[in-house]
């Protein structure tokens, strides 16, 4: 918001749709699902899109552990994952190379049923150490740009037309990838979802009403976005109590925002049952976004037990609540992070800024069971700068062979998503991209 913005002045009530959620009773609502136009819903084998983003730059050389590089336990004495042995503190064999951390393990069921994929080194186009840089340049699909533009979600809603409410993000207020003209919907993350928030009470309500009543299409999104923050609520208390019947409502504790307003992992799998109770009920939201935070792990890291255990162990919760709720044919879930972590540990016993990370796939049209993409191993002369892995492919590239096969993006929205991007067309699986040329099933 401008420090000269006035909500009282009348020039505020002309304020275009994009700088509606700048309002302060966008705030009270908690909610950006403002006045809709109908649209006709989806066939109801259509795919959905669920990203998760974990904010803070996951350690992927933990996550999916190279265990048959020698380099890998040369460069990390204390907290490489130890090499398979069948024990539950040792990585899960995936195949002949890679394995999963032992927290993951409600995962491998996915690996075997051949829907759950990884691209081991990817990321963006050139090394950004910077979380705020490199997440800015993440989200708004135009890393070699830091100006202010449109996130690609919301970009790619756009694309479905300037009106459509087919977006939906769940636990963070106002995630960049989200914001632009397009309408979609904002959860608060954990039990606070179930409250229907400062526009419920009459007065309030009243009050905010009478303020913006001088414009009659803001008054009506006023009371639209109000009427949906009730209803989600609502829907979800209904969920809420249907799974726990008898719970006081108090029972769990909200969970903190963290990482540029991301809510910690130990709310993830709660916000993931939320997204998919509301995208289920509401046929029109096809987009949907999860994020979370505390993946900085630059002491500590621990190794098949520790803190970066205890994340993945409620990350997996989390993908397995989303497979739950997203297993039409074309449902597919992405998870990514800003970029990756140093190959080798650091005096600290944790990891510093890297570049290439791996990027997680789950739906019925990837080809799982096994990872798809150009990979070199951990020697240092195979390393970018002798200390990272290398991003052998622009995210960019595997978003838009996902966005294709799943859900029917044509390369003209891909141009729209993905301004300036070389990957559509002929040119998506060109040079080291071939090796990603079956990630996705016909």
């Amino acid at each position: 918001m401008s420090k000269h913005f006035d909500p009282l002045h009348p020039s505020t009530l002309r304020l275009q749709r994009r700088h509606i959620l700048a309002l302060p009773w966008a705030a009270l609502m908690g909610s950006s699902a403002w006045a809709q136009t109908v649209q006709p819903p989806p066939k109801s084998d259509a795919g959905r899109f669920v990203l998760v983003f974990l904010r803070g730059a996951m350690d992927g050389l933990s996550a999916f552990v190279p265990y048959a590089d020698p380099a890998y336990y040369a460069m990390r004495p204390s907290i490489a994952i130890a090499p398979p042995d069948g024990t539950d503190a040792t990585t899960l064999a995936l195949d002949a190379r890679f394995g999963l951390h032992p927290a993951l393990a409600p995962l491998q069921t996915l690996w075997q049923q051949g829907v759950l994929a990884f691209v081991p080194a990817a990321g963006l186009p050139a090394p950004n150490r910077s979380h705020f840089d490199a997440q800015h340049a993440w989200e708004t699909g135009v890393p070699t740009s830091r100006s202010a533009s449109a996130g690609w979600l919301n970009a790619w809603a756009q694309t479905a037309g300037q009106h459509a409410d087919c977006a939906m993000g769940v636990g963070e207020s106002s995630p960049e990838i989200l914001r632009g003209p397009a309408m979609v919907t904002l959860v608060p993350q954990g039990k606070a979802a179930l409250r229907a928030g400062a526009t419920a009470a009459p007065r309030t309500r009243d009050a905010l009403q009478d303020l913006y009543a001088g414009d009659p299409q803001l008054g009506a999104s006023f009371m639209q976005g109000a009427r949906s923050r009730s209803a989600t609520a609502e829907q979800l208390s209904e969920a809420d109590m249907a799974a726990n019947p008898g719970a006081p409502a108090s029972m769990t504790a909200e969970m903190q925002a963290a990482n540029n307003g991301a809510s910690n992992v130990q709310g993830l799998a709660l916000d993931a049952q939320h997204l998919a109770t509301l995208m289920n009920r509401n046929p029109q939201l096809q987009i949907g976004f999860l994020s979370a935070g505390g993946w900085d792990t630059h002491a500590g890291q621990g190794a098949a037990k520790g803190g970066l255990a205890n994340s993945l162990g409620r990350l997996a919760q989390a993908l397995v609540e989303l497979r739950k709720g997203f297993s039409r044919p074309g449902d597919v879930i992405v998870v990514v992070s800003e970029f990756g972590r140093t190959s080798a540990e650091n005096g600290t016993g944790g990891t510093d800024h890297g570049w290439g990370n791996a990027m997680l796939l789950i739906g019925n049209r990837v080809n799982g069971g096994r990872w798809h993409g150009r990979w070199e191993g951990l020697a240092q002369d195979r390393l970018n700068e002798r200390r990272d892995l290398p991003a052998f492919h622009d995210y960019r590239a595997v978003m838009s062979l996902v966005l294709r096969s799943t859900q029917g993006v044509s390369d003209a929205q891909l141009a729209a998503i993905f301004p300036g991007s070389p990957y559509a067309g002929s040119s998506l699986l060109s040079g080291d991209n071939r090796h990603l040329a079956n990630l996705m099933r016909a």
